[in-house]
This record gives structure tokens, sequence and C-alpha cells, in this order.
């Protein structure tokens, strides 16, 4: 290494062959190195991971969750944590986007298209929400902590919306969409029926044509004229 080298031909061994005072600091520098630039493990943030879920299953409400009991949980110092999420909000949203069905790649091919799978990937959250036992209770409680709900809006629920407002302009853009009106309205005319069945109307059903069905009766309305 080239501070190795330097350290060598600077200062040499003391008395004794022990290393003299410089060459100890510039061994030492060499030891730290590695440390600060060592990558994150794999490993432990998927220990941290499975430590909140574990300790959500065994009912923990979330305000009972801090750093220090996932640290003893996961087998990690707090430092090992703060140094992939700035709180616990910021991981507590990191665990629940893993527990979620991921965010759906888009066709690209039209509005209609990208519109369908972005309404079925909400259909199939609102069908995981029922399933799951532990997500449902996590977004019970969400509600209660302000910082925690904010974050996962800011860092979840915004940028879906800016998703489905860009398929939007894409739309009225290529003429597949009346651009005589407002985007966010257009936003929730698409979106809020299936927000209704998948979380406001828990029983109602979510057949696997819902997206398509809901997509095509409200484009009927929003397609332009015919020339």
């Amino acid at each position: 290494m080239a501070g190795g080298t330097g350290a060598a031909r600077g200062t040499g061994t003391a008395t004794g062959g022990r290393p003299g005072p410089a060459a100890a600091r510039g061994a030492g520098a060499e030891a730290e190195a590695p440390r600060r630039g060592r990558p994150r493990s794999e490993a432990a943030e998927r220990s941290i991971r499975d430590a909140v879920v574990t300790l959500l299953e065994d009912g923990l409400p979330l305000g009972d969750i801090s750093i220090e009991r996932i640290a003893r949980t996961a087998g990690v110092g707090k430092a090992t944590i703060y140094r992939r999420w700035a709180d616990k909000e910021e991981l507590f949203v990191d665990v629940l986007r893993d527990i979620e069905p991921p965010d759906p790649d888009l066709p690209g091919t039209c509005a209609r298209d990208d519109l369908v799978v972005m309404l079925e990937s909400v259909r199939l959250r609102g069908l995981a929400q029922r399933s799951s036992a532990l997500l449902h209770n996590v977004r019970a409680q969400m509600k209660s902590h302000p910082r925690l709900w904010d974050a996962y809006v800011a860092t979840v629920i915004d940028p879906r919306r800016a998703t489905v407002l860009e398929i939007l302009r894409r739309g009225v853009a290529r003429g597949e969409i009346r651009g005589d009106l407002d985007i966010d309205l257009l936003n929730d005319l698409i979106v809020g029926p299936m927000l209704v069945r998948a979380v406001m109307r828990p029983d109602a059903p979510l057949p696997a044509d819902l997206a398509e069905r809901m997509v095509a009766a409200v484009l009927e309305g929003l397609a332009p004229p015919p020339p």
C-alpha cells in the first residue's frame, strides 16, 4: 500500500527493532482505513430488518420498539443501525416496503396499460393487507405515529402518486386523455375507487380483472371526442 511504503521510507524502526512512533501511527492509520471504508454488511442489514419483524410479530406496539431493542434482537450495535438508517421511522418504512408487494415495472406502451398496472399493484397491496395480520396491525398503528406516517407518505405514497400523475401527463400529450381537466383530479378518479375497495371496504371483493374494468370505465369518460 502507498501509506505503508511511505512509513517505511521515512521512519524505519526504533532501537531494538520496535516500530518508532511515526511508524506506529502509520500502521494505525492503515488498520483504521479498511474500517472507515468497508462496505455495509448485507447480513447485518437483513438481521436488523428481521429483528423489527420479529418484534412486531411478538405483538410489541410500534411505540415500544426502540433502536436499542432492535439492536439487541438483531445482535448488532446501535451504530450498525444508524449507519444505514437515520432513525427508527426510516427503518420501519424500509421494513414495511419489504413486507408489501413490490412496486411494479410499467410497460410504457400507453396510458391505459400503465394505469392498469398501477391499479393492479394497489389491488395486490389490499389483498396482502387483508391476508397479513402483521401488515394490518402496522398500518392501523401508523396513523397514531405522525413521524412514521409522514415518513411513509414521503417515501412510499408520494412517489407512487407522482408515477400516476406522470402516466396521465403522457396520456394527455399523446392524445389518449382529455387535456382540459385537472391532472390531480384525474389521479383521484383513477386511483380513488381502488383505494375505496382495497382499504375502506375490507369486505368488498377484489377480483383479478378489477383494475382493467376500473381503468376502462374511467378512460371512456376521459377520452377526447373523435375528430
